[in-house]
């Protein structure tokens, strides 16, 4: 009957609110609003003894359900953990580059989870501002939330449901329902001097942790559990028949099982913010500020029991709260006004930066606070490529419309801030951005993966200092809004705004070090110039036909040469010697030495001679060497028919304009150029060529 009514309204919906009847999933919200007695709780314990699972165990396994990839990075085995790239949020606050400190990060829950210590501390992430130490907070209490809305993430609480039929004034209804005010586990009704000997008895599925309830109840629901108890003459299944057992989801917003506490003006902030305070109101009803119904358990400390509580800015605290942390995090335990100890089951986080660090390590009154404190360090990225993920994730084709961001200009501004993070590297043969190269995949010529390793084990706080992505992204967003920007945004546009914005840093303290970063944007203006000279170039000499006649002329002579023959000329029918000219045109421009010629041609008649074998033709293209080779050799000689450098002078004619245009048109194909941009870049590469400063790039 039920059925045919729910299927009758559905039909009698008009087509707006038909179609959110039917996104709306009303039986995912009855499971979420899972209700029942005690007994019928127990039974899903024994089947799903996870369900008990503490809040160090609940967020490792969070953690760990999202799974794990691995790679070697400099000869070390390096741990992934997808949870902190955030997909499952909209990747607005996923992380990149914290490998290593992530792993620090879960191996403090795993270690925490099982039992071993780090229970018992207060996590702190500590790091420079901008660090994404707020973020790796953000994203566990998300991540919380999301989980306990799963089926493996479920977790319950309990209700009092008491009949209170001669009490009118009090309770209109007849009934008193009392939740839980800290939201705790069920099988915290069961009387400590039993429970071990309960649990026990109860045959539980094998679990990963097994249970383990040592919490006492709550001074609430302690009070109502003894009164029952005294009504009942201490017949607990009668007690514990006034109890329903529901569903509990984590809400940040709710304020359940998530809390967030920051520090205030010290006037206007006291510790019953994180512990609870009395209401005054309920005093007239109950007729005692003792009485626990006439408290509000509401602090942070409260709402977080079962999840996770956030500290902003942990270390510039009162000394007040201070306190509080210290038994909350040893003892798991809470002192609300006027009663006693009250047990919590909660991960402690905090965050802070170096120079509040430094304040409490130069106290010698926090001592204990350092003893109790877990502290991962989360420095800047120093890989560019994870750099520039930062910056595609807010400057991309679907937030920035209207206006192009031109190739290399994120990447630039990604590696002057690299630059600003790594210190001086020791090798006198090592300038810093090799060293920015190096740490970021690329080879250089001497340097093996060793070496990398202990370039990064003698920076002891590379990644601690240096600008923060905020400084960046600031930046991008002027050059964006620059009346300059009309249809494109260029690197030059947002290295000029990084540099102009050093004279008004906040965290720049001195005249040398804004010199040392004004310096690095002369090194990143270098790098782009050498990029964008090998872009056109090779735009230039994209013209397949003619690298494939200049690679057949090549292999021709290469071969002629190795077996000692000559080669046929194609206009005069006449054999001559193999064009030494021709080769050496070729070989100088990857720098085979002529000490190394005959070497490097039989490798390459050797490479063909293989291929030949396995039935396979011969292609330039998989040979990058000799493809790289071929092009600057081409651009070298279609250079000047090309005439680029008259764009300098603004006189072009009809033809150099069409293949100029040409030009243009493939960097706009092959390299992500738009039509204004290419231009630009065409008339930046044309004044460098004006000036007789063009080399190869190597």
């Amino acid at each position: 009957m039920a059925k045919a009514t729910k299927s009758k309204t559905k039909n009698n919906l008009s087509g707006a609110m038909k179609t959110l009847h039917n996104l709306y999933n009303a039986e995912a919200y009855q499971e979420l609003h899972w209700e029942g007695n005690y007994d019928e709780y127990l039974d899903i314990v024994k089947e799903n003894p996870h369900f008990t699972r503490n809040a160090f165990q609940r967020v490792y396994d969070m953690i760990m359900s999202y799974g794990t990839e691995e790679y070697i990075d400099g000869k070390k085995r390096i741990v992934r953990y997808k949870f902190f790239q955030g997909e499952e949020f909209g990747g607005g606050d996923a992380v990149f580059g914290l490998d290593i400190p992530l792993m620090k990060l879960v191996n403090f829950f795993k270690s925490a989870a099982m039992g071993y210590g780090t229970e018992s501390r207060v996590l702190l992430l500590h790091g420079p501002v901008g660090s994404a130490k707020s973020t790796i907070a953000r994203l566990l209490k998300r991540g919380l939330e999301e989980y306990s809305r799963r089926p493996e993430g479920a977790l319950y609480t309990y209700q009092w449901e008491i009949p209170r039929e001669n009490e009118p004034d009090l309770y209109p209804t007849g009934m008193e329902i009392m939740p839980c005010p800290m939201n705790e586990e069920p099988l915290n009704l069961i009387p400590e001097d039993i429970r071990s000997d309960f649990l026990e008895t109860m045959e539980f599925k094998p679990s990963t942790y097994g249970v383990d309830v040592p919490n006492e109840l709550c001074p609430a629901c302690r009070f109502v559990f003894n009164e029952l108890m005294e009504r009942y003459s201490g017949d607990l299944v009668k007690v514990l028949s006034h109890i329903k057992v529901k569903r509990l989801t984590l809400s940040e917003k709710d304020r359940i099982g998530i809390g967030t506490f920051q520090p205030k003006d010290e006037k206007n902030q006291d510790s019953t913010e994180l512990t609870g305070d009395i209401n005054y109101r309920k005093i007239a009803v109950y007729g005692s500020d003792s009485d626990p119904r006439a408290f509000n358990f509401d602090g942070e400390f409260n709402i977080a029991n079962r999840g996770l509580i956030e500290f902003i800015e942990v270390l510039k605290l009162d000394v007040a709260f201070l306190y509080d942390l210290l038994s909350a995090s040893q003892e798991h335990k809470i002192k609300p006004k006027k009663f006693a100890q009250t047990d919590i089951d909660e991960v402690i986080i905090g965050h802070t930066n170096e120079a509040e660090y430094k304040k409490l390590l130069n106290n010698e009154f926090m001592e204990a606070l350092r003893d109790r404190t877990v502290k991962i360090d989360i420095p800047y990225i120093t890989r560019i490529s994870d750099e520039v993920r930062i910056y595609k994730r807010d400057f991309n084709e679907r937030k920035i419309v209207g206006k192009h961001i031109a190739p290399h200009t994120l990447e630039m501004a990604a590696m002057w801030a690299v630059l600003t993070r790594l210190e001086e590297p020791k090798k006198a043969n090592l300038t810093l951005l090799q060293k920015l190269k190096l740490y970021d995949g690329k080879s250089l010529p001497g340097f093996t993966e060793d070496n990398i390793k202990e370039l990064r084990k003698t920076a002891n706080r590379e990644g601690m200092d240096g600008i923060s992505p905020r400084y960046i992204q600031d930046k991008i967003s002027n050059a964006l809004v620059s009346e300059k920007s009309e249809g494109s945004i260029n690197p030059f546009m947002v290295l000029n705004e990084l540099g102009s914005g050093l004279r008004h840093h906040s965290l720049i303290n001195n005249d040398e070090q804004r010199k040392h970063y004004l310096r690095l944007l002369d090194v990143v203006k270098q790098e782009y110039e050498d990029i964008v000279k090998n872009e056109v170039q090779r735009a230039i000499s994209a013209d397949e036909d003619s690298i494939a006649k200049l690679c057949a002329n090549y292999i021709d002579n290469v071969k002629a040469y190795t077996q000692r023959e000559k080669v046929r000329n194609p206009y005069t029918g006449q054999y001559e010697e193999p064009d030494e000219r021709l080769m050496r045109s070729i070989e100088e421009k990857i720098d085979i030495p002529p000490s190394r010629k005959d070497d490097f041609r039989r490798e390459i008649m050797n490479y063909i001679g293989a291929l030949a074998v396995e039935g396979k033709t011969f292609d330039y293209t998989t040979n990058e060497r000799l493809h790289k080779a071929l092009e600057l050799k081409l651009f070298e000689d279609q250079k000047d028919t090309i005439r680029l450098t008259s764009l300098v002078s603004g006189v072009i004619d009809k033809d150099t304009q069409d293949k100029i245009d040409v030009v243009k048109a493939r960097l706009i194909r092959d390299y992500g150029y738009n039509d204004e941009s290419a231009t630009d870049v065409l008339a930046f590469v044309a004044s460098i060529f004006a000036r007789g400063d063009v080399k190869d790039t190597q």
